[in-house]
């Protein structure tokens, strides 16, 4: 028994972190969880307020005071409908993305702001139909046929698994500069619930990374 509280970036919420939670209460139904949503970087803070056990992020750059339990690759995909004129190519470059209506996350977001790094690289300018904080509304977007957005693997992986979505890498220099972390604060012993929980997180994200994002 007991309380794990989990603070994690938007991605990871939307179908990853609800499924992983109710595996491991299959195992452990008496652990009760509380799971906060925000941005990246408050993900982070959470942790050093003493508001979260455990966090998970995408992160740019080591942290004072945090603890890395588990660091993993982040590749950044385009996604869209199945029907988009993009879907059947094995990759993308930005400007190929360019013709086509894009709908971005707002600029804190990590995935937003390697984007952005890229495009001024190659002396490209998007001009974005919606930006929003939410990837949800950025799916809802796309899969009512509004365009295209861009996402983590993770965050899309199981629409694509599904075949409502394609996910598409993004070919271009520059947009691997990210990682997913598993983050606790250094020096602090977690209680065998929430460090249960971690490892059994750690072992999901382990499995994805070995599995390559496929369109069903």
């Amino acid at each position: 028994r007991g309380v794990v509280r989990v603070c994690s970036s938007s991605g990871f919420a939307i179908e990853f972190l609800p499924r992983v939670i109710a595996q491991f209460r299959e195992q452990y139904p008496g652990m009760q969880f509380q799971l906060r949503v925000c941005g990246p970087q408050a993900a982070t803070q959470a942790l050093l307020r003493g508001e979260a056990d455990i966090a998970i992020t995408y992160s740019r750059a080591a942290e004072r005071d945090i603890a890395v339990a588990y660091r993993g690759a982040a590749s950044i995909y385009a996604f869209m409908r199945p029907d988009h004129a993009l879907a059947h190519l094995p990759h993308v470059t930005l400007r190929q993305l360019q013709p086509h209506a894009l709908a971005l996350p707002d600029p804190e977001n990590t995935v937003r702001q390697l984007f952005d790094i890229a495009c001024s690289q190659k002396g490209l300018v998007f001009d974005p139909v919606l930006v929003c904080n939410q990837f949800e509304a950025l799916m809802y977007f796309v899969l009512y046929g509004g365009g295209v957005s861009i996402a983590g693997g993770i965050t899309v992986r199981d629409r694509v698994r599904r075949g409502e979505l394609r996910a598409v890498p993004i070919r271009e220099r520059g947009l691997n500069g990210r990682n997913v972390e598993v983050q606790t604060l250094a020096d602090r012993t977690l209680p065998e619930g929430p460090r249960a929980f971690m490892q059994f997180l750690i072992q999901q994200l382990e499995s994805l990374a070995g599995e390559k994002l496929q369109n069903a």
